[in-house]
């Protein structure tokens, strides 16, 4: 099971609460998830400073990348060795 989307969502959740971020669990977070999002942040910048919409492209590009495999497994793999 794909669990880093859910790790994504809680991570964007703490933004709304301060000082969230410098608890042990934030920095935990935040060493798995910025690797990922920092990519997106260089393609979409945060408009007006403030609104970063990069985790709502990662969200979209691990589904896509998801499907994706499981389409080529499914379709072109298993039917190799079955």
């Amino acid at each position: 099971m794909d669990y880093f989307p859910y790790v994504l969502f809680v991570y964007i959740l703490m933004s709304w609460f301060p000082g969230a971020y410098e608890t042990t669990f934030g920095r935990f977070l935040t060493k798995i998830c910025e690797p990922v999002l920092a990519p997106f942040r260089k393609i979409i910048p945060p408009i007006g400073g403030v609104l970063d919409l990069s985790p709502i492209i990662a969200f979209f590009a691990i589904r896509m990348a998801t499907f994706g495999l499981q389409y080529l497994v499914y379709n072109y793999l298993l039917p190799l060795f079955f």
